[in-house]
């Protein structure tokens, strides 16, 4: 007899679809996946059948698919199917046979479901499908996410038996008679996941015959761990992250309060891509190298006086722009410069982002840059001039920084303006300035 009351009381218990809800069932033709298309139909949900044929196993590939069309038709349900060129689709990628397979099944799944209306889409994993999971994980290495198995439901995606092992399986297919195909590859042991499953879960199961059950309560426990620690984690961020201009600020001191360190600092900078190893060399540096900077694909990271300080990438960085003398205004990077002649000796005091500069003493074309190792100028108020990297150390300029800063450039070479610090002392207005040229920053 079918377990329909155990299949609908598993779908209800995980919130997995509604009798109202239209659901894309995945059926390869084996018998995992034809007994949820038999318990789909005993338990009156609305659903249609979706096969992909990967070509991989001529004639047999095309036998499954004619199956699974005869199946959708002898339950009176919808039918889908597409052919792929899997092993093309590896090439062109640079991917596994599997993986390949595993992307172009999804893809078509969620278009599948766009066009045609599907609310979710049904996977026939069981419980020994996660116990092979958690095996290879571990195997891989993995962190407590990687523990807690095949979840009933993730986002669209939802496996409504879960609750049934690969033998309850195999005795109701048995019991009632219900024909499935046989995929042979199956039973090949060159793939890691059927070295597992033919291979290293027997010898378990002699350890212990009640594996499955084992682990289904080790799942829980682990699920439970990761709740716990995804609040922990929520909280930190809440009360570590600090947002400014952009960046993301962590103080040293409160990380260094972290207990247990490492796994929570690797958490909190999960999102920003830095990976485990990335996080050893980091706690590593904390107190022994400020200034030290990590990256990841789409951030930068540097261990500054007292913080961290994560910044996005920049994206498409101009080296340069040319200002030209009937420019009104000119955009570098993230910032916008305005020009303003002005037929006064206007001295622009108490804003960073302005300057004033003695009109006469100005070489077009202007350049606005990033600083170079060798640049120098005379800050204002002083009369010697100083590299820029020791001004830059004197104003405590985070490393991030100064290549972000935009640096005007007169036409003969000398540095006019550290924009959003100070001037140079040559170009300042004077007691002889007749007119002047007011240039001011906005951060776009």
């Amino acid at each position: 007899m079918l377990p329909v009351k155990r299949f609908v009381d598993f779908i209800e218990q995980n919130t997995l679809f509604t009798p109202a809800n239209k659901i894309l069932a995945a059926v390869s033709g084996g018998m995992d996946s034809v007994l949820m298309a038999h318990l789909l139909k005993a338990a009156g949900y609305n659903f249609g059948i979706a096969h992909c044929n990967f070509k991989l196993r001529d004639p047999e590939a095309d036998t499954d698919q004619e199956f699974t069309r005869l199946l959708a038709q002898q339950l009176g349900v919808g039918f889908h199917t597409v052919n792929f060129d899997t092993k093309q689709q590896a090439t062109d990628n640079k991917v596994s046979i599997q993986m390949a397979a595993r992307d172009l099944r999804y893809q078509w799944f969620a278009q599948i479901s766009q066009s045609a209306g599907y609310d979710v889409i049904a996977l026939a994993h069981h419980q020994n499908d996660t116990i092979e999971t958690i095996l290879l994980n571990l195997t891989r290495g993995t962190g407590i996410a990687g523990l807690h198995g095949i979840l009933p439901k993730n986002g669209p995606l939802v496996r409504p038996l879960l609750f049934l092992t690969r033998h309850e399986i195999h005795t109701i297919i048995t019991s009632e008679d219900l024909n499935y195909v046989e995929d042979a590859s199956n039973a090949s042991i060159k793939y890691a996941r059927n070295k597992i499953r033919h291979q290293v879960i027997p010898l378990l199961k002699e350890l212990n015959p009640n594996l499955e059950a084992t682990f289904e309560n080790n799942l829980r426990n682990f699920r439970d761990m990761e709740v716990l620690l995804n609040e922990k984690v929520d909280a930190l961020k809440k009360e570590l992250l600090i947002q400014h201009d952009g960046e993301v600020h962590i103080s040293i001191e409160q990380i260094e309060q972290l207990s247990p360190k490492r796994l929570l600092l690797f958490k909190l900078l999960h999102d920003y891509g830095f990976i485990e190893t990335v996080v050893d060399d980091l706690i590593t540096a904390l107190a022994k190298h400020p200034g030290r900077v990590f990256e990841s694909t789409n951030f930068t990271l540097l261990v500054d006086r007292g913080k961290l300080i994560i910044s996005p990438k920049a994206g498409g960085v101009k080296a340069e722009t040319i200002i030209n003398e009937n420019d009104t205004s000119i955009v570098y990077n993230s910032y916008k410069l305005t020009l303003l002649h002005d037929d006064s000796a206007l001295i622009i005091r108490d804003n960073p982002l302005a300057v004033s500069v003695d009109a006469k003493l100005l070489i077009y074309p202007l350049t606005l840059r990033a600083w170079q190792q060798g640049d120098v100028f005379y800050p204002l108020g002083m009369k010697t001039r100083q590299k820029l990297s020791d001004f830059f150390i004197h104003e405590k300029v985070p490393l991030h920084k100064k290549s972000k800063l935009p640096i005007l450039v007169n036409g003969n070479g000398d540095i006019i303006w550290v924009g959003g610090y100070r001037p140079d002392e040559r170009y300042k207005v004077s007691n002889n300035t007749k007119k002047v040229t007011i240039f001011e920053l906005y951060k776009l």
